[in-house]
């Protein structure tokens, strides 16, 4: 599995009040979570992603609630991957739950600016940055996770 696309970058401690606030929860409606997705730090930012890019963050990534509607917004915005030195353990969980595709890797995470072109394959950890011309290695999925990602989430998974 691979992905490719525009990088979305953002910095450290990126809280899930930011990747979805919370006056948005009483829905559970995935396009309109999506349409708020960073509405905080990036006004705009789900009309302007297109299906296969990439985000990528800093330290914590995630942090803040266990609330399952952050990596819900990110992936139904259309980011296929999100690439951060770091990432909040709960948010890690869920992501994987919901079939959102992370990876850790802090050169990566640094190197790579908004708006290069950038290419993950998953399976073996191999991060690109074709703008930069530049590879980078990260810990790819253990098969059960793949295997999740793969089926879009926990539930496909075992369907």
């Amino acid at each position: 599995m691979k992905a490719h696309g525009t990088a979305f970058k953002y910095g450290d401690n990126i809280d899930t009040d930011i990747i979805i606030p919370a006056r948005y929860l009483n829905t559970t409606d995935s396009k309109e979570l999506a349409a708020h997705c960073m509405e905080p730090v990036d006004e705009g930012f789900s009309s302007r992603v297109q299906e296969g890019d990439i985000m990528v963050g800093g330290f914590n990534f995630g942090c803040g609630s266990s609330r399952e509607h952050a990596p819900i917004a990110i992936k139904e915005c259309g980011i296929n991957c999100v690439i951060a030195k770091s990432f909040a353990r709960i948010f890690y969980r869920n992501a994987i739950n919901i079939g959102l595709a992370i990876m850790e890797c802090p050169e990566a995470a640094d190197d790579i600016d908004a708006g290069n072109q950038v290419s993950v394959d998953f399976e073996s950890g191999t991060i690109t940055n074709i703008t930069k011309n530049k590879t980078y290695r990260a810990m790819p999925f253990p098969e059960f996770i793949d295997r999740i990602i793969k089926k879009g989430g926990l539930l496909n998974s075992i369907k």
